[in-house]
């Protein structure tokens, strides 16, 4: 099928078969797809690779952007021997190893570059038993992981490497993989236009997953040009990438989140839908729905919180996948609803208030009097009911009688905080008017 070639110093000469993913893995920088920010002429691991000095890596990125590519590249391009071992598969005493041969080739003059793939799997004692044979120079750690590092690997680790960001695979860099799969077999992908722009989305920005995809076609024993039906029928689309305990959940919570703050429910949609496709529980949605309605809607729109808590409770009583429907409803009226956080404002600065007066007491006139003793003090003197009086509005101070009067609560002028502004502007001058007579 084509030529097997060495790469860092691998024996690829055997006659067992190779992945197709496995045989077009990149011989120079240049020929890595997608990660031009690194790769090109002014990149970061070019300007590297050119001065002879690698420094310890982090390669943070998604699945197939050619992190393990990368490693095995910079080894290449060095005098480093390049070790490889996987967190998943490896231990302690596997670790112990490969120091231990580590310090043995650098007493004979020759450095090693580690690689570990899935290091953030690696527990905080393991990743620490790291520092010294990277502080010392034993090893060059070039570490690959999906999940952000600031969460998943310890601070001290991260002071000795420096971390790279790599970048989901647009389309392009997918078809220059299918370009190069089609010359190296020298033959196409039997697919029609719709199909090979269905199979780039199949991918999801994943390289690996693309040229196996592309394999797959073109082993299949099926005749013709496939079309986007047969073309779903021999092949799966790629799972989304959506971890429930990670940092994806959170960052597809918060992109919900604020595409509901900025009204836009068609964002919103949209990212509630990919929670839902990566299969978050719709009841971790519903209690952040209800959240959006408290804290970025408030008394703009007072009824956002019971539609949210009403197409909760249909969900509860519907389940999926016609219960999704209701929270779509509702997330709708929450993204279209008039916005406030007015609110939100006031309760924080009312418990800022809270905490610095300590425990003053209530004016004595707002007391209940059940003893002598009390009326005898004061409790109650003075007191007004509300409904007896002119307007249904007396303008006595509720506030303790050693602080000023607070304004926490400012509507604005939006939704029905509008009539509720009207209402407090009407009781303010209630109340000047109070303080004149």
């Amino acid at each position: 099928m084509t030529s097997l070639f060495d790469i860092a110093g691998e024996d690829k000469s055997d006659a067992a078969p190779h992945p197709l993913a496995d045989l077009l893995r990149p011989q120079n920088l240049e020929d890595v797809v997608g990660q031009d920010h690194l790769t090109k002429d002014d990149g970061l691991l070019t300007q590297m690779v050119e001065a002879g000095n690698i420094p310890s890596l982090i390669l943070w990125g998604p699945p197939g952007c050619g992190k393990t590519t990368l490693a095995r590249l910079l080894a290449r391009h060095t005098d480093l021997h390049f070790e490889a071992i996987s967190a998943v598969f490896s231990g302690v005493a596997d670790l112990r190893k490969v120091f231990e041969s580590a310090m043995h080739r650098r007493r004979l003059g020759r450095g090693t570059l580690l690689f570990v793939d899935e290091i953030h799997r690696f527990n905080k004692a393991q990743q620490d038993g790291f520092l010294s044979h990277v502080e010392d120079g034993t090893i060059t750690l070039v570490g690959a992981t999906t999940e952000n590092p600031s969460f998943e690997l310890n601070a001290a680790l991260l002071s000795r490497c420096q971390v790279l960001v790599l970048n989901r695979l647009d389309e392009a860099a997918l078809e220059t993989l299918l370009q190069r799969a089609e010359k190296t077999l020298d033959r196409p992908l039997p697919l029609t236009p719709e199909a090979r722009t269905a199979l780039l989305s199949m991918a999801d920005g994943d390289g690996r997953y693309i040229l196996n995809l592309a394999e797959r076609i073109f082993q299949s024993q099926k005749k013709g040009v496939l079309d986007v039906p047969a073309l779903t029928k021999l092949v799966q689309k790629r799972a989304p990438l959506y971890d429930k305990a990670q940092e994806g959940h959170y960052n597809l919570i918060s992109a919900l989140h604020k595409s509901v703050r900025g009204s836009d429910a068609d964002a919103a949609l949209y990212w509630f839908s990919r929670m839902l496709e990566g299969g978050e529980d719709p009841r971790y949605i519903a209690r952040r729905m209800v959240r959006m309605a408290v804290e970025d809607i408030g008394l703009a729109d007072p009824q956002a919180m019971s539609i949210t808590l009403h197409a909760w409770e249909v969900f509860e009583r519907l389940g999926a996948p016609e219960g999704e429907l209701a929270l779509s409803e509702a997330l709708i009226y929450l993204a279209t609803a008039p916005k406030s956080n007015a609110a939100y404002v006031a309760h924080g600065a009312a418990r800022a208030a809270a905490k610095e007066t300590g425990s003053l007491m209530p004016p004595k006139h707002i007391l209940n009097a059940p003893t002598k003793l009390m009326k005898e003090i004061g409790y109650g003197a003075g007191y007004q009911y509300d409904p007896d009086t002119e307007h249904g509005f007396s303008g006595q101070n509720y506030f303790p009688e050693e602080m000023q009067r607070r304004r926490f609560f400012t509507p604005v002028e939006r939704g029905f905080e509008r009539e509720i502004k009207k209402r407090i502007d009407y009781w303010d001058k209630l109340r000047q008017e109070k303080e004149k007579e």
